[in-house]
């Protein structure tokens, strides 16, 4: 049976477009697969904490007792457990500051361990052959040629964190970019690529969800 875990991380909890795109996908994928699993993650409602010593020793050696709380270990059980049992992977990744949310790292700090690399060498790791479907939204464009170009700390991080662990076999990233457009007066010439960018996403994300 195919499974979806769906995640956000926007802090906007109305009028985000990470939330719109991704919700819109989860609609159209559970749509497209009646009586499958589903799961969903708010990492703004209910962030993962930031990874102590404690966790991040256990990550590394699981076979011995390293002070976890219980609320640590279950947590951490969770997340752990949601990534491998999932079939497709849908994640809201806003812009902040050039680079993902900081919610979304502590979620990564706790599936990157020993457990989950590919090795060196090897084509694939443990929770490699999953889709893996990263929505973004972006106040203005990296795109080559624009100047700012080689801002975007974002997508790279992510292809390559990702890649680390087995997640980029199916690994596409959806760009919603001049975001801004629609209400910062110095680049209201540009809504008309914003609202063509967000459309093209939704577009792209309905065929992803087949």
């Amino acid at each position: 049976m195919s499974s979806l875990l769906h995640i956000d991380s926007s802090i906007r909890a109305t009028g985000s477009t990470t939330r719109q795109l991704s919700s819109y996908f989860a609609t159209q994928w559970r749509q497209n697969h009646p009586g499958d699993g589903y799961t969903y993650r708010d990492l703004a409602a209910q962030p993962v904490p930031h990874i102590t010593h404690a966790v991040r020793e256990s990550l590394l050696d699981p076979s011995r007792d390293h002070g976890l709380t219980p609320e640590e270990k279950a947590l951490t059980e969770a997340v752990v457990a949601e990534v491998r049992e999932a079939s497709t992977i849908v994640i809201g990744a806003p812009m902040y500051n050039y680079a993902i949310p900081s919610t979304i790292k502590s979620w990564i700090d706790l599936l990157v361990s020993p457990a989950h690399m590919v090795p060196p060498g090897a084509e694939s790791g443990p929770l490699s052959g999953k889709t893996v479907i990263v929505v973004t939204a972006r106040g203005g464009s990296y795109a080559p040629g624009t100047p700012r170009e080689g801002w975007d700390h974002q997508e790279p991080y992510l292809r390559a964190v990702l890649s680390s662990i087995g997640l980029a076999d199916d690994l596409k990233f959806v760009h919603a970019e001049l975001t801004l457009a629609a209400i910062v007066p110095a680049m209201a010439a540009l809504k008309p690529l914003g609202e063509q960018s967000l459309a093209n996403a939704n577009e792209t994300l309905k065929k992803l969800a087949l």
